[in-house]
């Protein structure tokens, strides 16, 4: 155990040592300082400011910058569409597979648009290497830009500058930061041994009959694989995603990817910091995220390394819960690449969520509920900083004055925009759609686990979809031909349909209807005029007003949602300890 707990603590190390320089070196990008890469990427941004039509020094209201991103969105969502509909014919298909079903594009269109990349179907054998790359991957480049986009417009309206312009923060969050890494990501992935090729898929006789031939999916992975960890997008190229020996060959890839989900979403804490000329109140609320983090680290850690009561009952001895991963990581690191894929809205995995404890369950839930635990590209370091504004009003109210935030009153407008981000959007998004499917588990959920496990299937998906995460507790008959139809011997696609549908709802509610109000929130503290600290004035970096946020962010998400937690994984957890399942 010892083993597995310093692996975790390395981990978590080069994390914290990465923090304050790529934190500070994105602070330079955005507040248009010079950086090592100006000689390069200067005269290249302005070819594509011209070719854009933009004009880098005019400003957008929060009105404007929320409809240039629906405004591209929706182009961009419609070339991933054309790509895939029609990949039967577009070159970069040696298999010659044809377009999946209307609703799997819808969704796949969706889920990808959203930086969500929830897969409904198997990548290696529902999509051309044409619709990997061009259709998907370019995808999640923008759709990662559009996240690090509204955060850095959020934090430039918390800190009362203008919000700047969509374009230029797209087109710079590209260039300076995820194309760069993902070069030198990719080349080091094919180092390792991740394969980038447009080669068809390799065939070799099998062991069992030479005269039997099996298909190895091979494809352009290794550039695919760097901007899945690093832009949180989570999309696999492979069905089985990270726990795919393609995508993830060993504990040095390995690490790699955990290090690249975690590095923009931790960093932007410090950049926050650089903008506010307040450091210490960004470490104040780094170290909060983080001791909460490493507390759900050590609950879903306890909980593999304890195994499963029955499976222990059985053996006469203690072992580890390793079904579902892969030896080669081992549950340390299972549990460290789980925790960290929920909490930062990746959504990639390496073991199989659906096998997990009731402990990791409570613990992956809790993450996509909180939304900033790390948080999700850009917007969970937003969400963070509602949850902020939220708790200086409760502590205004408390002492009776005007709560302020950074040197700015905290008024009706900005607690309604808060309230409504994180007390009504996401529970709408998720438990609506979540009671329709579980008020029809045959017809709609296509449930293949019963009782506790079965619901938690059920929430988790929508959670997923709403959080912008993508992972699954899978289970559930949400791919053509669903699962369930394959195991019945029917030829049913109801299930499917409905999750590929519903899931859109989650998506598109979860991910625009809180950009578009966080924006808002920003626009209206950027229009506030700065108010003299007095000795009055509640200070938000210090340990106190911390732990008053800890509070809230955990008492609120605990009061929305835990109803919901009782009655899947923590019900799920007596169930088993009273050795019924």
């Amino acid at each position: 155990m010892l083993q597995g707990w310093i692996q975790i603590a390395l981990t978590l190390l080069i994390i914290v040592v990465i923090t304050p320089f790529f934190g500070k070196y994105m602070a330079r990008v955005f507040l248009e300082q010079s950086t090592f890469l100006d000689v390069i990427l200067n005269p290249l941004e302005r070819v594509l400011y011209s070719l854009v039509g933009v004009q880098t020094q005019e400003n957008m209201t929060g009105w404007q910058y929320a409809r240039s991103i629906l405004y591209s969105n929706v182009v961009m969502a419609l070339l991933i569409f054309f790509v895939i509909a029609n990949q039967g014919w577009l070159p970069l298909n040696p298999t010659k597979i044809g377009a999946p079903t209307w609703d799997t594009i819808v969704h796949t269109t969706i889920s990808f648009i959203t930086n969500t990349n929830q897969q409904h179907y198997s990548g290696e054998t529902y999509l051309s290497y044409g619709s990997q790359m061009l259709g998907l991957g370019y995808h999640m480049f923008t759709s990662a830009a559009t996240g690090i986009a509204v955060a850095i417009a959020f934090i430039r309206g918390l800190t009362g500058r203008p919000l700047g312009n969509f374009y230029v923060d797209l087109i710079r969050s590209i260039t300076r930061i995820l194309l760069p890494i993902s070069i030198v990501g990719g080349i080091v992935f094919m180092a390792l041994g991740v394969p980038e090729t447009l080669a068809g898929p390799a065939v070799f006789p099998t062991l069992e009959d030479p005269n039997i031939s099996q298909a190895i999916a091979l494809g352009p992975v290794a550039h695919f694989e760097i901007i899945k960890q690093l832009g949180e997008n989570g999309g696999g190229f492979f069905a089985i995603n990270s726990a795919h020996p393609f995508e993830n060959p060993n504990a040095f890839s390995n690490l790699i990817q955990i290090v690249a989900m975690l590095s923009i979403p931790t960093s932007l804490i410090f950049t926050y910091g650089l903008f506010a000329n307040n450091t210490k109140q960004a470490w104040l609320l780094y170290g909060m995220v983080g001791v909460i983090f490493v507390g759900f680290l050590i609950v879903t850690a306890i909980g593999e390394y304890n195994g499963n009561p029955a499976v222990n009952a059985l053996l006469g001895s203690q072992q580890v819960n390793l079904e579902g991963k892969e030896v080669r990581f081992g549950w340390a690191q299972s549990v460290l690449f789980a925790v960290s894929t929920t909490g930062t809205m990746c959504g990639a995995v390496n073991s199989f969520h659906d096998s997990f404890m009731p402990a990791g369950g409570f613990i992956f839930l809790s993450n996509m509920f909180l939304q900033i635990m790390w948080g999700g590209q850009g917007t969970g370091t937003a969400y963070l900083f509602a949850y902020s504004i939220l708790a200086v009003f409760v502590t205004g109210l408390m002492v009776g004055r005007t709560p302020e935030f950074l040197g700015r009153k905290i008024e009706k407008r900005e607690v309604v925009l808060a309230s409504f981000l994180i007390l009504l959007v996401h529970p709408i998004a998720i438990l609506i759609p979540g009671a329709i499917a579980l008020a029809f588990p045959d017809q709609l959920a296509g449930i293949s686990n019963p009782g506790f496990h079965g619901f938690s299937q059920v929430i988790y998906e929508y959670a997923s979809a709403a959080a912008n995460n993508g992972s699954g507790f899978e289970g559930l008959g949400d791919s053509q031909p669903s699962p369930l139809a394959i195991a019945t011997g029917t030829k049913t696609t109801a299930t499917a349909l409905w999750w590929n549908l519903s899931t859109c709802f989650s998506l598109l509610a979860g991910r625009y209807i809180p950009i578009i109000g966080l924006l808002l929130l920003a626009d209206s503290m950027s229009r506030k005029q700065a108010v003299p600290y007095t000795t009055g004035t509640l200070r938000t970096d210090t340990g106190l007003f911390t732990g008053v946020t800890a509070g809230v962010i955990l008492i609120l998400g605990a009061l929305t949602f835990f109803p919901v937690l009782a009655l899947g994984p923590i019900g799920e957890a007596f169930f088993i300890a009273k050795g019924i399942g």
